[in-house]
């Protein structure tokens, strides 16, 4: 499946923590923001970490699922990993 995921969050320690842990998962295309191409399996792990982190109410974070037609109506104007461009991990 492939994930948009935002955040905004204020704590400088728990931003951190959050942008080293996607950066695990996918390629950060913005300051805030990560294109994540992840199993069902993986992806129930990665919520459970998130959630566990974010227990504060100023924080935001927002998981967007992109379906396989709008990857392919998708464009990028970067010089960046072609968009959802899978990456191999070990987590």
């Amino acid at each position: 499946m492939q994930l948009l995921i935002a955040y905004d969050i204020q704590d400088d320690k728990r931003r951190k923590k959050i942008s080293d842990m996607l950066e695990g998962f996918g390629y950060r295309v913005n300051f805030s923001v990560f294109e994540i191409n992840i199993s069902k399996t993986k992806y129930t792990k990665l919520l459970r970490h998130l959630q566990e982190i974010l227990a504060k109410k100023e924080d935001s974070l927002r998981i967007y699922h992109i379906c396989e037609n709008c990857i392919k109506q998708s464009i990028e104007l970067c010089r960046k990993p072609r968009i959802f461009e899978p990456k191999e991990m070990f987590v």
